[in-house]
């Protein structure tokens, strides 16, 4: 989940609500969803949230929040935007990220609580929405050391977006005293060898030019000469990236945050040469883009879900101090309600997101909680109960429990495993632990979880490359989802609970796993049988099938070296893996 530093002063002047203390703000901040999870060593609050509300990863969109729960705001704000002065040409851009976007915001009083706010809010959204740069990439600029080229009409001025070649184009990056190439960037410069292999593979990378030259290489680092600092009072915002639409309301959430600083708005415009790449060719688009989406809700819906009786009146007031507005119609299903979305909310797909606003608004806690209507009782399910059966014996062998995402990387999954991906046609195993086809998220937050994990043992081995700073002996274990695509099952997908565990020591042996599997197997009065296999994420000649009562059920062994080195462990790990309803 996202953490964000946040300065309780900053909230109570940004909300306008100095006499609440410290004990009422973690409240009130619970209440919108917003967990405190401890201080910072500079006295701020570090707070927890679901990644959809990224217009909350500032204090500047945490106010406005509380500012709506409070009252004091009501209703979709759209801000201010003056007419644009300034446009950006966009001409021989790279075809593999042909899309940018832009703003400025002028009459700024920057501090340093401010430009830190910025920073923070930069880096969370290339986090998330941007997908650690490769789908968004932000640059801000002190907007009075860019010289603009005159545009046709000779009223504006103009940047260009376009592409250079990487060891010829020189610019003095952030961080660094003298002119560089985007290559010499990307080999030397310590931010370029951070994002460099986003652009490393291009012909000609990304570059924006203004009337003096180049100042900003995107995505890996913007110019010195236009660096912000607490003196600055106008800035340009552009950003660029692979899709036109995240770029875009990245682009409104920072404007909403610097809009709260009271900054103006202004627009800027996005010309695209007619030979561009992409659905925009030849189109200028007015950026930044404040229209509002619209969704429908039926009120018989809104009572349904939430459990309440209101009235059309409620809803309304309840979807406005949600920062929504929502106007009453008629539908073939009875009262609905147009709600008009704000355009700095990235989070609103379906109308049950609407509902859950209403549902805040209206206080969770004040629910009061009603016995369904229905003639059975809830109880333990079979499976919970073996499992926690597991659990307890792995702990009781010596095991620290753990419980790790369900979802992954490829990468994580398959190569660091030295597992091929199932689409290699390298002669693999199928049957392998491991080695099914994956659940493939179609539009994934973050590059981390792109996928269902096909096994556990790779969160483990995650688990012990990020504890390497730890004492030993580390044995660890976790039963979980794991899950593969099947054409046999009604969904499609074929999913499993896995017992998995792992001995990290320095005299750990397929000896000490074979042990520990043993006195489980017994424990659930099963039979271990364990041939000899091989297994790529495992040694050759101490590796060995799990049979239990006859039925391949997993994979036991020594983790191969490659895997040891691919995690950066320096000390052998030994480590089993098998279904846990074979111990039913």
């Amino acid at each position: 989940m996202p953490v964000v530093d946040v300065d309780p002063d900053e909230l109570r002047y940004l909300t306008g609500h100095d006499e609440k203390d410290d004990d009422e703000l973690k409240s009130d901040l619970f209440d919108l969803g917003l967990e405190f999870e401890g201080w910072t060593e500079d006295d701020e609050f570090q707070l927890e949230f679901a990644p959809d509300r990224l217009d909350r990863l500032s204090v500047e969109g945490v106010a406005r929040s509380l500012r709506y729960h409070y009252g004091d705001d009501r209703g979709v704000d759209i801000p201010n935007t003056n007419s644009a002065d300034w446009s950006i040409e966009v001409e021989d851009q790279p075809d593999e990220r042909p899309y940018v976007t832009g703003a400025i915001v002028r009459g700024l009083d920057m501090d340093e609580a401010a430009l830190e706010s910025l920073i923070q809010l930069q880096e969370k959204l290339h986090a998330t929405m941007g997908r650690k740069r490769a789908k968004g990439a932000i640059g801000v600029h002190d907007l009075t050391m860019l010289k603009g080229d005159s545009v046709t009409d000779e009223t504006g001025k103009s940047i260009t977006y376009t592409s250079a070649d990487p060891d010829e184009a020189t610019f003095v990056p952030l961080d660094a005293d003298a002119e560089m190439t985007p290559r010499k960037v990307m080999e030397s410069h310590e931010t370029g060898q951070t994002y460099g292999d986003l652009v490393a593979d291009f012909d000609r990378v990304p570059a924006i030019y203004d009337a003096i030259g180049l100042f900003s290489f995107p995505p890996v680092i913007n110019g010195r000469r236009t660096e912000v600092s607490v003196d600055s009072r106008d800035l340009f915002i552009e950003m660029t990236g692979t899709d036109q639409w995240t770029i875009d309301h990245m682009c409104n959430i920072v404007c909403y945050a610097l809009a709260a600083r009271g900054g103006q708005v202004e627009k800027v415009d996005v010309s695209y040469a007619e030979d561009a790449p992409g659905e925009y060719a030849g189109k200028t688009l007015e950026r930044p883009d404040f229209s509002v989406r619209t969704k429908t809700v039926t009120h018989d819906r809104i009572e349904s879900i939430l459990g309440v009786s209101l009235d059309s009146r409620e809803v309304i007031d309840h979807a406005e101090r949600a920062g929504l507005d929502a106007t009453e119609t008629e539908s073939d299903d009875g009262i609905a309600y147009e709600v008009e979305v704000p355009p700095y909310r990235v989070d609103v797909i379906h109308p049950l997101d609407i509902i859950d606003d209403i549902g805040r608004a209206l206080g969770f806690n004040s629910l009061e909680p009603t016995y369904p209507d229905v003639s059975t009782v809830g109880g333990r399910h079979e499976r919970s109960r073996l499992e926690d059966a597991a659990r307890d014996a792995l702990v009781g062998l010596g095991f620290e429990d753990l419980l790790n995402f369900h979802m992954i990387n490829e990468a994580e999954n398959f190569e660091r495993m030295n597992l091929s991906t199932p689409e290699a046609e390298d002669g693999s195993d199928a049957d392998t632990v491991g080695q099914a086809d994956p659940v493939t998220i179609q539009e994934p937050y973050s590059e981390d979880y792109t996928i269902l994990r096909t096994w556990a043992l790779p969160s483990i081995m995650m688990v012990l490359e990020n504890n390497t700073h730890r004492s030993y002996p580390q044995d660890l274990a976790e039963i979980g989802l794991a899950a593969g695509l099947d054409d046999s099952e009604n969904t499609g997908v074929a999913e499993h609970r896995t017992v998995a565990a792992a001995l990290a020591r320095t005299d750990a042996s397929y000896e000490d796993a074979k042990a520990r599997l043993q006195a489980l197997a017994d424990a659930f009065d099963k039979d271990l049988e364990t041939p000899p296999t091989t297994h790529p994420s495992f040694i050759g000649g101490r590796a060995a099938e799990v049979v239990l009562d006859g039925e391949s059920v997993g994979v036991i062994g020594e983790i191969h070296p490659k895997v040891l080195v691919e995690h950066d462990l320096e000390l052998p790990v030994a480590a089993f893996e098998f279904r846990l309803d074979a111990l039913e």
